[in-house]
């Protein structure tokens, strides 16, 4: 089977090589990478990589429509035949992991036990920030081990997935967390379940970007998403802007909402000898290695120049004074969605008059 895997990315190429490794050991067979207005060399890096055969890269540097960066790059690849000649298909971000728990913790344990899936819903496991302050040229995967408890009510974007779908010709968009725009008549043979292995309802095949709260959802999967790193990457990726709303610079907000490191998780760590062994094959390039060092170092220099911009040497103070999040109690978790459901249908009725 061809299981393919589209990511966009910008200035990230100091984590590039560990997640494409990763996602090679997992089982994926096909990348495609968007890149756009790099300053770190990740365009440069990707070139390499599709010279040598390990990807598809695709300059993405606008003009850009109404759905900005992200929904560009996936109109584009929706064109493309690699995507058409995939059997599965994920979307990805860079600071996101597959990590499948069953069998050999490959893709192809995963579908064989859930066979009648078509598509299967990879929840976020949100991983902390650990207190780490210097960005270090070493695997994320290795450095941040703490990790958002298994069970969550809040906040409602902890329970956030990714869809790994199949390429049947039921969806004919891709999307960034669901494939997108239906075949009315395919629709009905959908089959959704989520990665603990339960059949999902009829919501999932048309809508739904979020698992159910107050269960575990990774029996036979997640997906690791480590969004912080250390304090001194934070910073960058403040700068860099967020992936789908790049004009809106990252806070501390954010930071809050995700710094969850109760439990400790290294169930990624299965797959690191196979994975830190793709890395050295790829490594083992000279110009792969070279521009690799070079994104490292320039991580390091964009955050000492950040530092003598105000908002970004506040952003990181405020990072130092903030100790770890908090998980909020079931009953307050309780209080915060039905208010928030309320606040939904406030708005249905707006919109509709009624």
């Amino acid at each position: 089977m061809k299981f393919l895997a589209i990511l966009c990315v910008r200035n990230e190429g100091a984590f590039l090589l560990e997640w494409l490794a990763h996602h090679r050991a997992t089982g994926f067979t096909d990348f495609v990478v968007f890149s756009n207005d790099c300053d770190d060399g990740t365009d440069l890096l990707l070139d390499r990589l599709e010279e040598l055969g390990e990807l598809t890269h695709i300059r993405n540097d606008g003009p850009y429509e109404n759905g900005g960066i992200q929904f560009t790059a996936l109109k584009i690849a929706d064109t493309l035949p690699v995507v058409r000649a995939a059997d599965w298909i994920l979307t990805l971000d860079v600071d996101e992991f597959v990590n499948v728990h069953t069998g050999a913790h490959r893709l192809p344990d995963l579908i064989a036990a859930l066979p009648e899936a078509t598509a299967i819903t990879l929840t976020w496991r949100l991983f902390g920030n650990a207190e780490v302050i210097r960005f270090e040229d070493a695997p994320v995967t290795r450095q941040f081990t703490r990790a958002a408890p298994e069970v969550l009510t809040w906040p409602w974007r902890a329970s956030m997935f990714k869809t790994l779908y199949r390429n049947d010709g039921t969806y004919r968009k891709l999307g960034v967390h669901r494939p997108r725009d239906p075949d009315p008549e395919r629709l009905a043979s959908a089959r959704w379940f989520d990665a603990s292995g339960r059949a999902l309802d009829e919501k999932f095949r048309t809508g739904q970007i979020f698992s159910p709260y107050g269960r575990k959802n990774n029996g036979l999967a997640q997906l690791n998403h480590y969004p912080l790193g250390a304090m001194e990457s934070f910073v960058v990726k403040a700068d860099r802007g967020r992936a789908v709303h790049s004009g809106d610079m990252l806070d501390i907000d954010y930071w809050i909402e995700r710094n969850l490191n109760t439990d400790e998780d290294r169930t990624i760590l299965a797959l690191a000898p196979e994975a830190e062994a793709e890395r050295a094959r790829l490594m083992a390039d000279a110009e792969v290695a070279r521009l690799h060092h070079a994104a490292a170092r320039w991580r390091r220099t964009r955050f000492e120049a950040l530092m003598l911009e105000e908002p970004f040497r506040a952003l990181f103070g405020r990072l130092l004074m903030t100790p770890p999040s908090r998980t909020v109690t079931e009953n307050a978790a309780r209080f915060l969605i039905r208010r928030a459901n309320l606040a939904r249908r406030k708005d249905n009725s707006d919109e509709t008059g009624s």
